[in-house]
């Protein structure tokens, strides 16, 4: 088998893998949806509930159980810095958006991710609550529900998503924008870019790899990408999970943002 068909059909394994785990985690996750789960804050009082706890649980067993070799991270397990001596390593929000999933909103979405050397290789977001599944592979196209996603092309006030003092520093053309309203899913938040339901969005510093990988991976295939305040795409599983201002989008509009964030020096 040529080198570029094994690569396809290792991808293709690995994201098979996450799609059948995200979508039971999404299952175990609408048991406790709308139902008054218990719920608690921890460190930095961001709150934590009883399902975030089981969709961890079983998503940890499940895909170590079947990729051994692997590091896993994840927002709900202490971090274990073996990890960083995998060749690839999980990376996984079991609910990404737990405020909204506590308040019984429906945009929340379990993230799944396999990272190499810094880079998603494969991703999936399982929205149980909305009924959609968003899933790429760095060798295939970005998917909603099985059908090809792409970002948009932004009109002259584009649809751009994010905190209200990032906006207010962009240039005219996006601060004119139409005021969109607040995803508190980071991962879900990127993929309505990857999907063109909105044309880019600011992400605050503090997100975390679990926040970002699979959704980065998704949008990449759909013609977009997440950029840190270096103009770089951001690096994942490394030793600190941790990241700084970033922005996510395409083209000019993406460029202009960038620069919002940039360390760069005149």
């Amino acid at each position: 088998m040529p080198a570029n068909d094994a690569l396809t059909a290792d991808l293709e394994a690995d994201l098979c893998l996450i799609r059948d785990a995200a979508r039971e985690g999404g299952e175990i996750a609408l048991r406790h949806f709308r139902n008054d789960p218990e719920t608690w804050l921890k460190e930095g009082a961001s709150p934590v509930s009883e399902a975030d706890i089981a969709v961890d649980d079983f998503l940890r067993r499940t895909l170590l159980e079947a990729r051994p070799d692997y590091g896993w991270l994840s927002e709900e397990t202490a971090d274990n810095r073996e990890r960083l001596q995998a060749r690839r390593t999980f990376v996984v929000d079991p609910i990404d958006g737990t405020r909204a999933f506590i308040e019984g909103k429906m945009t929340w979405c379990v993230s799944i991710a396999v990272v190499e050397n810094g880079v998603s290789l494969v991703g999936v977001l399982d929205c149980p609550a909305k009924q959609e599944i968003y899933e790429a592979s760095k060798a295939g196209d970005a998917l909603c529900n099985g059908k090809k996603i792409s970002v948009s092309v932004p009109g002259p006030a584009p649809r751009v998503a994010g905190p209200k003092p990032m906006i207010s520093n962009a240039p005219g053309y996006i601060r004119t924008g139409p005021t969109m309203p607040y995803v508190p899913s980071l991962a879900y938040r990127i993929a309505m870019v990857a999907s063109g339901e909105l044309d880019a969005t600011f992400v605050k510093p503090n997100s975390h790899d679990w926040d970002l990988a699979a959704a980065d991976v998704i949008l990449r295939r759909a013609g977009g990408l997440v950029l840190d305040a270096a103009g770089v795409a951001p690096a994942y599983a490394r030793e600190n999970p941790r990241h700084g201002a970033l922005v996510a989008g395409s083209g000019k509009l993406l460029a202009d943002m960038a620069n919002v964030i940039s360390t760069k020096t005149p």
